[in-house]
């Protein structure tokens, strides 16, 4: 019998600009993924506005709350000083990998 591999994660590219007019669409692009595990990429990340922090960190305790994978790979400069001029760590979003 041949033991079953764990499905792969699901992956989401972030957009270039992450401002009031890409809340909806994160979400919903959150929401239709919620409850598998999930690897989001980063790395295209020039602008990132207070209301998508707060969608991200929302998804990182429902990913938490469901048992599920939640992690942030390739995060650009401007992604992570963006959530540090908010006050967030790295460690808040589970960020496991930044651009050099």
């Amino acid at each position: 019998m041949n033991a079953s591999k764990p499905p792969e994660p699901r992956h989401l590219q972030l957009a270039e600009n992450l401002d009031l007019t890409a809340v909806a669409p994160l979400h919903e692009n959150l929401t239709s993924m919620r409850g598998e595990d999930l690897v989001i990429d980063a790395s295209a990340v020039e602008r990132l506005g207070g209301q998508c922090v707060q969608i991200l960190l929302s998804a990182h305790q429902s990913w938490a709350e469901d048992d599920a994978s939640f992690q942030i790979e390739n995060a650009s400069e401007n992604f992570l000083a963006a959530i540090a001029l908010l006050g967030v760590e790295p460690g808040d979003l589970h960020v496991t990998e930044v651009l050099q």
